[in-house]
């Protein structure tokens, strides 16, 4: 059984119900789904023992690079994990009348290229509340590449 582990941060709890919506579609493929709130996961889980990490962050301000409060400290430390050919993607929720609609998601999708990580399909940017079967489809596209 394939592994998998969710990371995310949301404030207003869209990002969190899109990271649900992904673990229910991993669990329908027969993934073995860990679901964590960003605040209470570290880089020493970014191991090898996930078949596929799944980044959530969600976007809300005019800056480039905004990632959500919560989040700020998991990316700052992800050059302590060896990503070398770890497969990830990554998703959030953000505003498309800012500047830089998801900012966050392109921050961290590049950061993750720089290291070595292997991103599995697009990433996916929501604006607004998430629609579920928009997510539900890019979660199976993203578990079947698995």
């Amino acid at each position: 059984m394939s592994k998998s582990l969710i990371v995310y941060g949301s404030t207003t709890g869209n990002t969190e119900t899109a990271a649900e919506y992904i673990a229910e579609v991993f669990a329908e493929k027969e993934f073995e789904v860990e679901l964590k709130n960003v605040t209470d996961a570290s880089v020493d889980e970014l191991d090898n023992s996930y078949d596929i990490v799944l980044f959530g962050c969600s976007t809300w301000g005019e800056d480039e690079i905004e990632l959500q409060d919560d989040f700020i400290p998991l990316y700052e430390s992800l050059e302590e994990a060896d990503l070398k050919n770890k497969k990830v993607s990554v998703f959030g929720c953000g505003d498309s009348d800012y500047t830089y609609f998801c900012g966050a998601v392109d921050a961290i999708e590049e950061k993750l290229e720089k290291m070595g990580a292997v991103i599995v399909g697009d990433s996916l940017k929501i604006d607004g509340d998430p629609a579920r079967a928009a997510i539900t489809e890019w979660a199976k596209e993203i578990a079947e590449k698995i």
